[in-house]
């Protein structure tokens, strides 16, 4: 019974094409098609036209096809068309389908020989047709006329090339007989993507306007250029016979004429034609679409399953619902509540890896950019302070002692150099905290209202915890200048400040403890040391900062050590970017002006990112090196007596700089550490809070719900496209499943018990061959007949004869009644399933 189920693959594919297009989605498949391609005027539309046995389709001079036009056609007792765009609408009159086309066309290119890649889905139904499925495109032109872009030949080209380059098309090349085949435009583009030629049929028409004594023999014989699936040739209407309603009819009966009393073509009539083009493209076609249905099965599971968790909370969606919008306003502030606090304490389910965000962002800002931001000494200008401090102390006197009221007027004003990197670093948090919020948000923007009024309520809150923040921060700063405690047991008091030399020693280490804290690991990175070309170049090295020393090694094995450099009197400064470098550099130099590496005065650091440069220069600032600040103009300004040269002004003056940078650095390690927590708690613990127990509250407090749990025109589409698509692919799997590509054969009936003449000659030859075997391996036997017939009145020839005819004889009657007694009962009725070569989709 043939092929069963095959006959509704064209129509299955013809659906899916419907199904993905109503929605103006692909879905992202390849499904099977032709494709026909082919220059200007190469008889593309005639061919389409003889398919159907209607004028159906614009014609005129350029480019006519400017859209790729979908033709399904559909065998069908009645003849109409329909239009995917029209829908409900039929078309009788093939007039007003072209009508049809061209306005349409129109719609999107433009009147004047514009072109879209956006099809026409136009599906004919008749009784003169094949299920076939067929792709018009565009014909390949060279010249851009009227308003077309200069580029049209590549904007042309672009549009078949996405067509034909997918594995699932086949490509019908068209190509005019009275043209050199090697100059086929259709044939070339066919060649790029399909070099082996399994994938292209060839047509060759105006068979009938070829030069005389010229043919295309060897061409659709397929010894020329040649393709797995062969060349059919055509004869199309002329454009006197179309201009003149010749009846298609009688040129497909031309047609036949022409092939059958043409010379070089009548013995290959049979396999020309349009007839048979069309008969040969429905059973590729069937024969493609089996071959890919399972791949495409495949392939339409994956998407199902990859939509199946976003359609499910739209599955028993009903706008309108109050008790919806409730559950889902319940929902979502919940959600954002999780939200914002996995992304403020940190979460292992979907970590961005692309960058810093939230919680992580904070905690730089704390521990990198806020200490960075604190006092650093500039050294001449803190001495050049301390001096006037004494000075102004001690009034028209010369002071014997270090005054006490200058130390504490140094420290005050130090102290309140704190206020504005604190008040920065809440900005800089609160800067981090909005945008957190709006990154948390963007699951609401299925409701702007709720989104925009969410973003409001807790940016609102935010800033009002800022004052209060500010304030307490300020406050600290505040209980700081109300008293100096000298007693602090990390201060180190008068007598260890006089003692310190400032020129042999910077770094006092008091015992052995100190030391093993100062030979702790601060960082470890990559870092590209940038020195002259003639010294090494840039390279990139694997360094490791303690506190009392730099050192960088050829890896991170760190067996291979290359130097390592004492931070001694050490600075940072900046350095600008070269014009054509993209990484970020900074300089360390030598405040006594001394070689820092071999014989240069500074060495350059460069660093990939900004973030990773303002790591390390905190890194460096934790190891008490310190940026240079720029102080031209102040000592240029600066009066000549500034410092004097009185040693024992000197020495206080010293003193009262240790007494400084000693208390300063107690105060800095006692905000550093009170900062984050201030922040934390005023702030972020409280922005966690009122999302959790108040934000629903103002949320009803500030409108309707109703206004509230409106959705955007945006969601309301999108989710009305995923659920078409959703049952689209779902549809089409149920399709997909109903089709069986198994082919079942009926087997022959059993030979009949009478002998058939062909079969009694069979058996006999089959026999005689068997008796010629049996005569030499048993003569004896045969001897006794030869015997029998040699005693009667036939002579010896006749006898011979005779006993040999009856020997066959009786030994084809054993032979074939042994073989059917042998036979199984009930054999002849059990059907034989003969199973194709390619695999089933029920495999």
């Amino acid at each position: 019974m043939g092929n069963r189920g095959m006959e509704d693959l064209i129509p299955l594919i013809n659906k899916l094409q419907d199904a993905f297009s109503s929605i103006g989605q692909s879905c992202n498949l390849d499904l099977p098609q032709i494709a026909v391609v082919g220059g200007q005027s190469a008889g593309k539309s005639s061919v389409l036209e003889n398919f159907v046995g209607r004028d159906f389709l614009p014609r005129g001079s350029g480019i006519v096809t400017r859209r790729p036009l979908i033709l399904q056609l559909v065998n069908n007792k009645a003849e109409y068309a329909e239009f995917l765009h029209c829908k409900g609408r039929k078309f009788v009159d093939f007039d007003e389908v072209r009508q049809e086309i061209e306005a349409e066309t129109d719609r999107i290119t433009g009147s004047n020989k514009g072109i879209s890649p956006i099809p026409i889905n136009l599906r004919v139904y008749s009784p003169h047709v094949l299920n076939l499925t067929l792709i018009d495109l565009p014909g390949m032109t060279k010249v851009a006329v009227g308003d077309q872009p200069p580029d049209i030949e590549h904007q042309i080209r672009d549009m078949i090339m996405q067509f034909i380059s997918r594995e699932s098309c086949l490509i019908l090349a068209v190509t005019p007989a009275n043209t050199d085949l090697a100059n086929s435009d259709a044939l070339k583009v066919a060649k790029e993507v399909d070099p082996q030629g399994l994938r292209t049929i060839g047509v060759i028409t105006k068979l009938d306007l070829m030069d005389e004594g010229t043919d295309a023999r060897d061409i659709l014989e397929n010894k020329l250029l040649p393709l797995r699936r062969g060349y059919i040739g055509v004869v199309n209407r002329s454009q006197k016979d179309i201009d003149g309603r010749k009846d298609i009819r009688a040129a497909l009966a031309a047609e036949r004429k022409f092939f059958l009393s043409h010379p070089s073509y009548r013995h290959m009539a049979e396999r020309m034609g349009t007839p048979h083009l069309q008969k040969a493209l429905n059973q590729q076609l069937t024969n493609h679409i089996r071959d890919t249905l399972p791949g495409l099965r495949s392939k339409l599971q994956s998407q199902l399953l990859s939509l199946e968790k976003e359609v499910e909370e739209y599955k028993n969606f009903r706008p309108d619902d109050p008790t919806r919008k409730t559950k889902a306003l319940l929902q979502m502030v919940q959600q954002f509540g999780v939200d914002f606090e996995k992304c403020i304490e940190g979460s292992g389910d979907q970590v961005d890896t692309a960058e810093l965000s939230g919680g992580a962002r904070i905690n730089r800002i704390f521990h990198e950019r806020f200490p960075f931001e604190l006092i650093v000494f500039d050294e001449k200008e803190l001495r050049r302070e301390i001096s006037h401090a004494i000075k102004n102390v001690h009034g028209v006197r010369t002071g014997l002692f270090t005054p006490d009221l200058a130390f504490e007027a140094m420290v005050k004003k130090q102290v309140i150099k704190l206020k504005e990197p604190c008040l920065k670093c809440i900005d800089l948090v609160i800067q981090e905290l909005i945008n957190t919020v709006r990154q948390c948000t963007n699951k609401l923007g299925s409701y702007p209202r709720l989104r925009e009024e969410t973003e409001r309520i807790v940016t609102t809150y935010v800033r009002e915890r800022e004052n209060k923040t500010k304030d307490q921060v300020l406050l600290l700063i505040d209980i700081e200048l109300s008293y100096i405690n000298t007693n602090h047991e990390d201060f180190i008091g008068f007598a260890n400040a006089q003692q310190r030399n400032i020129v042999n020693k910077k770094r006092a280490i008091p015992n052995q403890v100190h030391f093993s804290l100062l030979s702790h690991v601060i960082r470890k990175g990559w870092l590209t040391l940038n020195i002259s070309i003639m010294k090494g170049g840039s390279k990139e090295y694997w360094f490791i900062l303690t506190a009392e020393s730099l050192s960088w090694y050829k890896d991170e094995e760190e067996k291979e050590k290359k130097y390592m450099l004492p931070l001694d009197n050490l600075k940072l400064r900046d350095v600008e970017k070269g014009f054509m470098s993209t990484k970020h550099i900074f300089a360390i130099f030598n405040t006594e002006q001394r070689n820092v590496y071999k014989d240069l005065r500074q060495i350059e650091l460069a660093c990939d990112l900004q973030e990773d440069m303002d790591s390390w220069k905190a890194s460096f600032l934790r190891a008490g090196v310190y940026p240079e600040k720029d102080q031209v103009e102040s000592e240029e300004a600066a009066p000549a007596d500034t410092f004097s040269m009185d040693p024992q002004l000197e020495r206080q003056v010293e003193t009262i700089r240790n007494l400084v940078d000693s208390y300063i650095g107690i105060v800095n390690k006692t905000i550093r550490d009170l900062m984050p927590k201030t922040i934390m708690h005023l702030m972020i613990n409280g922005a966690k809070d009122f999302i959790h127990s108040e934000l629903l509250a103002y949320l009803y407090s500030s409108g309707d719900q109703n206004s509230l749990m409106e959705e955007s025109a945006d969601q309301a589409q999108r989710r009305d496209e995923m659920l078409r698509m959703y049952h689209a692919i779902k549809e089409a799997l149920s399709i997909i499943g109903d089709i069986s590509t198994s082919t079942v054969s009926t087997p022959a009936p059993p030979p009949s018990r009478l002998f058939s003449r062909s079969l009694i000659s069979t058996h006999f030859l089959s026999c005689s061959l068997v008796s010629l075997h049996l005569f030499w391996s048993h003569r004896f036997s045969f001897f006794i007949f030869s015997h029998l017939f040699s005693s009667s009145v036939l002579t010896y020839p006749f006898s011979f004869i005779i006993s040999l005819w009856l020997w066959v004889c009786l030994t084809f009657v054993s032979h074939y009644f042994s073989s059917y007694s042998r036979r199984p009962p009930g054999a002849p009725n059990r059907p034989t399933i003969i199973r194709p070569a390619e695999p089933s989709l029920l495999d």
